[in-house]
């Protein structure tokens, strides 16, 4: 069962901080990764991040742990998300 958390959580840092730089990406817009800021670097950043969040839900095996894998990811998106929303990125401005 705390694999089934700990992946979930994984799952939700991936994913929420994927997000953002797949729309980026897909919109054409700049947006700061440590790989650089293009919208190229930021799809495949997001892509990149989207993939590995299903794999690590995946392995959480949502259907035998229902409630702790939406609790593992709940928690794991609440702080990226809340990272992203203040404007935390590499050159972001108030």
């Amino acid at each position: 069962m705390w694999q089934a958390v700990l992946l979930a959580f994984l799952a939700g840092v991936l994913g929420c901080n994927a997000y953002p730089h797949f729309a980026q990406g897909v919109t054409a817009q700049r947006f700061p990764t440590v790989f650089g800021s293009s919208p190229v670097v930021n799809l495949i950043a997001g892509w990149s991040g989207l993939t590995l969040a299903a794999l690590c839900l995946w392995g959480a095996h949502p259907v035998r742990h229902p409630g702790w894998a939406l609790l593992g990811l709940a928690v794991g998106a609440l702080p990226m998300g809340l990272f992203h929303a203040a404007g935390h990125t590499i050159g972001a401005h108030d």
